[in-house]
């Protein structure tokens, strides 16, 4: 999702409307303008995002199916053990 905030100062915008909706459009995401300050779709934002975010993760459970000993298909990423985090913080920033 792309938001546009502080759409009350259209003067001040670096990207213009038009080039945020296309940019948008071409990644396949929503797009939409709010302005804190004037309380204008702020609130809207947040319920849209949720919205999406439930729309994908129902689809990823019809996917599943009825099983519900089945797990969701995805990628697994390895982040490491704690013994690899706890040498990376034992390290400090300024060893020599």
């Amino acid at each position: 999702m792309l938001v546009d905030n502080m759409a009350d100062l259209r003067h001040l915008c670096a990207v213009s409307t038009d080039d945020a909706k296309a940019f948008a459009e071409r990644e396949n995401t929503f797009f939409m303008e709010t302005s804190a300050l004037e309380s204008m779709n702020a609130e809207n934002a947040f319920t849209e995002v949720l919205t999406q975010i439930h729309h994908v993760v129902s689809r990823k459970a019809l996917e599943v199916g009825d099983d519900p000993s089945a797990l969701p298909k995805g990628r697994t990423i390895n982040v490491g053990s704690k013994d690899d985090v706890s040498a990376v913080k034992n390290a400090g920033c300024c060893s020599a």
